[in-house]
């Protein structure tokens, strides 16, 4: 059942609306890795890493509540549900129990570049079927990406030049 019309062509609807979905799902699995890290973190630099995975739940969160109403106002029914989440999530995810502080940053690290790289196929397969959309995905890429550079900054340990 189709209760919004696109203003989008058929083909170009279902390029973005794929682009969107898996986006949607990208964003919705982060936050649920950042909380269960962000509950989980044990080190020195806990607080500091703990407050920070509280910026990309929030970063995330925000995200997808923009991508999902996209995809709705293209005629697209965003799927946001638990299950779906759990079947068609991709991006590297926490171990079970405590994670030292700079595991967290590694796995943030892993799971935040893994998403851009994602993004950024996506940014690619936008580009003539709907710029609005590829607009949507840019700016998220570029929060993301300084989100990543955030926590690589963390395990630096000597001077790279």
């Amino acid at each position: 059942m189709t209760v919004i019309k696109s203003t989008l062509p058929e083909k170009a609807l279902g390029i973005t609306g794929t682009a969107l979905q898996d986006t949607l799902v990208d964003l919705l699995g982060l936050s649920l890795v950042g909380k269960q890290a962000h509950w989980n973190i044990v080190g020195p630099r806990f607080r500091s890493i703990h407050l920070q995975l509280d910026e990309v739940v929030a970063a995330a969160r925000a995200h997808s509540d923009t991508v999902a109403e996209r995809a709705a106002a293209l005629g697209v029914s965003p799927d946001g549900r638990p299950e779906t989440i759990a079947s068609t999530f991709a991006l590297p995810g926490t171990k079970d129990g405590w994670l030292r502080d700079t595991e967290v940053v590694e796995l943030m690290v892993s799971t935040l570049h893994t998403a851009v790289t994602r993004l950024r196929e996506r940014i690619e397969a936008t580009e003539k079927a709907d710029p609005v959309t590829q607009d949507l995905l840019i700016s998220i890429t570029a929060d993301l990406e300084k989100q990543r550079w955030m926590f690589e900054a963390e395990n630096q340990t000597r001077d790279a030049g």
